[in-house]
C-alpha cells in the first residue's frame, strides 16, 4: 500500500487560515514547523498523538458527489492531503510520510470546530469516518509535496535501543 501527499497546509496560529506550502519539516513530537500544533498553539494541542493530520483526497472528491460540498484545499484544517493511500488503515500502524517516520493515533472524526470554518449543512455527516487521521511523528524529516506515503516496518532509532 503505498500513496503519496497531493497537498501540504499549515495555519501558523490557532484559527488562521490554513496556507498551502511545497514543503515542511516534520519534527519528532511536535509537528510540522511554521505550523501551530509546532508550537503548541492548536485547537486540540492536549489531545496526544496530534503532531501531523492527514485527509484523503478521494474522500473530498466523494463529499463534493455525494452531498454537493466543495471543499477549498486546506478548509478542512488538516495538514496533509493524501492520494492512494486508506487512512483509516494505519490507526495503531507506523507509515512513512517522505522519510518522516509516524505512527496513526486515531481519526479525526468532524467537530464542532470544523463546522465552524465550514458553514456547509450535512458537512459533519458526510465526513464521519473519513475525516482523516491523527498521527505521531516519531522520526522527523522534510516532507515535499508528491513524496510517497507508505507502511514501514522500521522500529524508530529511540526503540532499537531498548
Amino acid at each position: 500500500m503505498a500513496g503519496r501527499i497531493h497537498a501540504i497546509h499549515i495555519a501558523p496560529e490557532r484559527g488562521a487560515p490554513m496556507e498551502r506550502v511545497d514543503r515542511s519539516m516534520a519534527v519528532a513530537g511536535r509537528g510540522l514547523e511554521g505550523d501551530r500544533y509546532y508550537r503548541a498553539e492548536g485547537t486540540f494541542d492536549a489531545r496526544e498523538g496530534s503532531d501531523l493530520t492527514l485527509i484523503e483526497r478521494e474522500t473530498l472528491a466523494a463529499v463534493e458527489r455525494k452531498y454537493d460540498i466543495e471543499l477549498e484545499p486546506g478548509v478542512h484544517r488538516r495538514n496533509v492531503t493524501t492520494t492512494g493511500v486508506p487512512l483509516n488503515h494505519l490507526v495503531g500502524s507506523r507509515f512513512r510520510v517522505g522519510d518522516a517516520i509516524c505512527e496513526g493515533t486515531e481519526l479525526c472524526e468532524p467537530c464542532s470546530y470544523l463546522k465552524c470554518h465550514i458553514d456547509e449543512a450535512g458537512i459533519r455527516e458526510a465526513l464521519v469516518h473519513h475525516g482523516g487521521l491523527r498521527a505521531r511523528i516519531l522520526e522527523g524529516a522534510p516532507i515535499t509535496e508528491n513524496d510517497r506515503i507508505e507502511h514501514s516496518t522500521r522500529k524508530p532509532q529511540d526503540d532499537c535501543d531498548k
